[in-house]
């Protein structure tokens, strides 16, 4: 009877380390794949942010050029 019982019980300590590490690799993963997450956003983030400012440099070009055309019409 006792030899059982302590069979159970370490039956079900080893469970429990089991779930315990289960549990802790899962947190692992889980912390990585959203760390990797955010990394992907802030790179897309910064991405767009270049892409932003490329756009408004390419507006203000233009924006410089009509104005020395008008200017060249005027003089005329």
């Amino acid at each position: 009877m006792m030899m059982v019982m302590m069979m159970m019980m370490m039956m079900v300590m080893m469970m429990m380390m089991m779930m315990m590490m289960m549990m802790t690799m899962v947190v692992v993963v889980v912390v990585v794949v959203v760390m990797m997450m955010m990394m992907m956003m802030m790179m897309m983030m910064m991405m767009m942010m270049m892409m932003m400012m490329l756009l408004l440099l390419l507006l203000l070009l233009m924006m410089m050029m009509m104005m020395m055309m008008m200017m060249m019409m005027m003089m005329r």
